[in-house]
């Protein structure tokens, strides 16, 4: 990233070198790593049971269309032949931390986003290298050496770009996207590659015709925030190349949850009960993944009409079981039944966090999971 040239819509500040790191199936590779008889096989880490839910799935795994969040029973139903395995966080916390290790060799500025993920800016880099293609490079061979895992890399001026560009060309890959080439690269998008865009929100964009960043692009600001609220003026700069956040790596978490949307309404007690089990078996992994407890649950549903509605509890006590905190979630979902109509997005978040390690934060201070995009 030796180009100084700037296109008229990015800004100056936006001219840093950041990397977004994103290790491969992460969960998963680690169990090959560690048992060599599982190389090569479909792996999934989570549990085999008929209300076990995919943590992880190793690349074998995915070419069946096994992936996280995914219910363990529809997984072998697409994979036969998957073996399962118990998540093991310690050992997964003990790579992260050799990974951050590596980080801290080349810049101060680490924003991680899970045990897996991380961005970097290498604006100015420790080693003075001045590259950040070279850092980026060397942090991919010390990974492999020192870990015997791979990683992608994302290189690019922001960490919008970067994060899209480390999914390019996985597994085991890097791409760069120079300040000149970000309009361009984004324009050649789909919009569901887009942060946030899940495959409902994708399906309402197709019918207002938009598919591609360059699609997205065409629309002014004013037009976006009509159909998408204050989501709107985030596109508007995404669709542009444009995101000047920068990486902090101080940030207190305030929340861990996540949230799914549904290609199909779910109304029955039933099914709304059942992908409640789903989004608490994912959420509470990450709660014990980051040895955190908190005091609030809330549960955050949209119905088909997009009107989105909250409700928490609070206890007296730090919550600090899986068992409570699902039945403080159920009991919130039985204040909404009979849903009186489809509803389109389910989420659970635990909040008043103690003893949570700083870890996958959002830009608000959030450890929040879009399930679609648990793990790349």
């Amino acid at each position: 990233m030796q180009s100084t040239s700037r296109p008229d819509n990015v800004s100056p500040q936006s001219l840093r070198k950041i990397i977004h790191v994103d290790m491969d199936a992460f969960f998963a590779s680690v169990e090959q790593r560690d048992n060599p008889e599982l190389r090569g096989k479909p792996v999934a880490v989570g549990g085999s049971s008929k209300r076990g839910v995919v943590a992880a799935a190793s690349y074998e795994a995915r070419q069946f269309g096994v992936k996280s969040a995914m219910p363990s029973s529809r997984a072998l139903r697409l994979c036969p032949d998957l073996i399962f395995v118990r998540s093991r966080f310690d050992a997964y916390r003990e790579v992260s931390r050799q990974i951050r290790e590596i980080f801290a060799r080349h810049t101060d500025l680490i924003q991680p986003l899970s045990l897996d993920e991380a961005y970097l800016d290498v604006t100015h880099d420790k080693q003075g290298i001045g590259s950040a293609i070279k850092i980026a490079r060397a942090i991919r061979a010390a990974i492999a050496e020192e870990t015997g895992l791979t990683a992608s890399a994302g290189v690019s001026y922001n960490k919008f770009i970067a994060k899209i560009a480390s999914d390019q060309n996985k597994p085991d890959g890097m791409c760069v996207i120079l300040p000149e080439q970000g309009p361009d690269f984004v324009a050649s998008l789909p919009v569901r590659r887009f942060h946030g865009v899940g495959p409902r929100t994708a399906e309402k964009m197709a019918k207002l015709g938009i598919e591609t960043g360059a699609d997205l692009r065409a629309k002014d600001q004013i037009w976006l925030i009509r159909h998408f609220g204050s989501w709107g003026e985030y596109l508007y700069q995404a669709a542009r190349g444009i995101d000047d956040r920068p990486v902090n790596p101080d940030r207190t978490r305030k929340s861990i949850g996540g949230e799914r949307t549904y290609f199909d309404d779910k109304q029955s007690e039933t099914e709304l009960r059942s992908a409640l089990d789903e989004i608490i078996a994912t959420v509470w992994d990450r709660i014990e993944n980051c040895e955190a407890a908190g005091r609030t649950v809330t549960l955050k549903l949209r119905y088909a009409d997009f009107q989105t509605l909250t409700r928490s509890q609070s206890a007296g006590h730090m919550i600090r079981d899986r068992a409570e905190f699902a039945a403080i979630g159920h009991q919130l979902l039985g204040t909404i039944l009979p849903a009186k109509m489809g509803i389109r997005l389910l989420g659970l978040t635990l909040s008043n966090l103690a003893g949570a390690d700083g870890q996958e934060e959002n830009d608000n201070g959030q450890a929040h999971f879009i399930f679609d995009d648990i793990e790349n």
